[in-house]
């Protein structure tokens, strides 16, 4: 019998969580682009009795992409797959968070559409970026969701000067993602297949500390103050999420979002974070 396959992209904070959560008696296909993060992870989990198998992929590439894909479909049944991969606004400029963040998930969705086994699921990881993100017209988000990846980038919309800041880019790939979800759902579904997203909301990682302590870390921790939990996620809070979105108890859900945010886009959507710091909601 194939042995399962669990493949995950991005071995950041995250991707190891999950790797953890549901890697025992699978082989852990390992995908990232830095040499280095893929070898301390693959260390701390092979330690800890995983089987784990790495790869260098670019997710700006289909190219390496496909490869990704291809062997993780060479390695056995591919029954998970969980895009964790991304850029955030302190850590990069316009064009490569639209790159990474929105391209990247499209090409992964369409890479892992013919692969995933029936009865398989898949997970992206977005944020809660996209669901503050400004308004975008039915035709923006049609577009999103619908333009073959090879053309994603052409859109005249996404054309740095006017998305204009990488905060902005970081919410609409986020929205995009959740879009691009909802697409490939019914590609999936031909598979016998589910695909869901994840928006995480402030998770202590190694990327979510580089946002607190940076130009908007003051505002990221009034919105956790004010949220109905009160405190930073953890990346266990994500995995445990994943847990349900990726096993049999969610297989009536497929092509939609799971905010994991501790409440703080409730505070903003009610008012109270602007009542706690004077501000108009």
């Amino acid at each position: 019998m194939s042995r399962q396959v669990l493949a995950i992209i991005g071995a950041g904070g995250m991707g190891e969580a999950i790797a953890r959560r549901f890697g025992a008696g699978r082989t852990v296909l390992l995908g990232d682009i830095g040499e280095g993060v893929l070898a301390r992870a693959e260390q701390v989990l092979t330690d800890e009795g995983l089987t784990v198998q790495t790869h260098v992929v670019d997710v700006t590439s289909a190219t390496s992409v496909r490869a990704f894909a291809d062997a993780a479909q060479a390695a056995g049944s591919v029954t998970q797959v969980v895009h964790t991969a991304g850029l955030s606004p302190v850590q990069a400029s316009v064009p490569a968070i639209l790159a990474v963040d929105l391209l990247g998930v499209a090409l992964v969705l369409d890479a892992f559409a013919p692969v995933i086994a029936p009865g398989g699921a898949g997970m992206v990881i977005a944020s809660m970026a996209g669901h503050t993100a400004a308004p975008l017209s039915p035709e923006q988000e049609y577009a999103l969701a619908t333009t073959p990846a090879d053309q994603l980038l052409d859109l005249p919309f996404l054309a740095p000067p006017i998305v204009g800041d990488p905060a902005t880019a970081y919410s609409v790939a986020k929205r995009a993602n959740h879009l691009r979800v909802m697409a490939a759902s019914t590609a999936w579904g031909e598979r016998g297949a589910r695909i869901n997203s994840i928006s995480p909301g402030v998770i202590s990682t190694a990327m979510g500390q580089q946002e607190l302590a940076g130009p908007t870390g003051a505002i990221m921790r009034a919105m956790v103050d004010a949220s109905g939990t009160g405190r930073l996620g953890a990346p266990g809070d994500i995995a445990a999420a994943a847990g349900f979105l990726l096993g049999p108890d969610s297989s009536f859900i497929t092509g939609t979002d799971l905010l994991v945010d501790g409440g703080v886009v409730a505070a903003l959507k009610s008012g109270r974070l602007g009542a706690l710091t004077g501000q108009a909601a």
